[in-house]
């Protein structure tokens, strides 16, 4: 039976005796009986402040929205947002606030979902400060064996590329604290509470526990499964999902023939997945109220598909098929770089490039990572 680091906090009862903490968590942080750990820790140690990432604490702030300090209506505790005006960092009032800082947020194993940098900052902060940082641990719902994707590259550093780590890496968040920690010198007082019952090569489908949605937009298993490719679209004209009942299995277009798509890229033979052709109307973001044409996956074999190589070849299909109606978005602000370049992490996405040789690329820059991380795994 799978148990999460939170399950395990009463062995850490020393040390939280002792000290002012803080939590740096969200809607997932639950113990495997599904309290949450705001009331849990509220009950055994002296808890000061809250902390959210993106989405906030209670999971209900949209995508990219920012949101001031406030007071927790439910206990009271000064709530403040690592994703917000006053920037992603910890500032000195914030971190006069306690002495421990508890991080447990469920993650999905892919370098651009914003948790991760939230954490990078955390170990950071919290070194430059002389503060413990206590990561209460969870498995990865995309496992712990398969690596996908390109690494970020030189100049290519972002929110969400804030690490030399490939699209999918392969951790979870306590051994990417732990490699983050090591291999960047930040000297973070580290401890890790581990989850137990986990192997390496299990994904969601085998914790047997409920689904708690990380991200608004992450509603189940299916969509976390193809995010690490099709979240690229969000550097393009080409709705990934949002406002739709399954964001990121769903993607498309007003300009696309859901058939003819469909057809193409099942062609392609991408392994483990299927497509089919779907209209859907957005009720929100890109092609907010108009109909699209477009395709939803089907994920059929768990251990073959290759949401990465799913990724490229959907823009490789994208960019053939449709000329100047697909785009690529242009930069937020002057002098940033485009999303799509800031997601993959380089530049190679921006000119010309082909579908077979960048996947090589990636290929070779994980069996790199690969060979780095093993000493850093918590679990076999």
């Amino acid at each position: 039976m799978i148990q999460y680091g939170i399950d395990h906090i009463a062995e850490y009862s020393k040390i939280l005796n002792t000290a002012r903490v803080a939590l740096l968590t969200n809607i997932t942080g639950r113990d495997s009986t599904l309290r949450a750990d705001i009331q849990i820790l509220q009950e055994i140690c002296h808890l000061t402040a809250l902390f959210g990432p993106e989405h906030g604490v209670r999971g209900n702030i949209g995508a990219g929205e920012m949101v001031d300090q406030y007071t927790d209506p439910v206990t009271g505790l000064p709530v403040y947002s690592l994703y917000g005006k006053p920037g992603r960092h910890f500032t000195e009032e914030m971190l006069e606030c306690f002495d421990l800082l508890i991080y447990d947020i469920q993650d999905v194993g892919v370098r651009f979902f914003t948790y991760l940098s939230t954490l990078r900052n955390a170990l950071a902060d919290c070194a430059a400060a002389g503060k413990t940082l206590l990561v209460l641990d969870r498995p990865n719902p995309l496992g712990g064996e398969i690596v996908e994707g390109g690494t970020v590259q030189e100049g290519y550093h972002s929110f969400v590329g804030c690490c030399r780590f490939p699209y999918r890496y392969g951790l979870t968040a306590g051994e990417a604290a732990v490699m983050l920690n090591e291999e960047e010198k930040l000297g973070c007082d580290l401890q890790v509470a581990k989850c137990t019952g986990w192997k390496r090569r299990m994904q969601y489908p085998e914790w047997n526990k409920i689904w708690i949605a990380p991200s608004p937009a992450l509603m189940n298993f299916e969509s976390v499964l193809c995010y690490p490719g099709t979240c690229l679209l969000e550097g393009t004209n080409i709705s990934e999902g949002r406002g739709t009942a399954a964001p990121f299995r769903v993607v498309g277009a007003e300009f696309i023939d859901a058939e003819e798509f469909a057809e193409a890229l099942n062609r392609a033979g991408v392994p483990g997945v299927v497509a089919t052709p779907v209209w859907f109307t957005p009720s929100t973001s890109k092609y907010e109220g108009k109909n699209c044409g477009g395709v939803t996956f089907h994920v059929t074999d768990r251990e073959k598909f290759r949401p990465v190589t799913l990724g490229i070849t959907l823009l490789d299909h994208l960019r053939h098929r449709y000329g100047q109606k697909f785009q690529i978005l242009p930069p937020s602000a002057e002098g940033k770089k485009p999303m799509l370049s800031l997601l993959s992490g380089s530049g190679d996405l921006l000119g010309e490039w082909e579908r077979d040789s960048l996947l090589k690329t990636y290929e070779a820059e994980c069996q790199e990572f690969i060979l780095k991380k093993q000493k850093y795994h918590l679990y076999e």
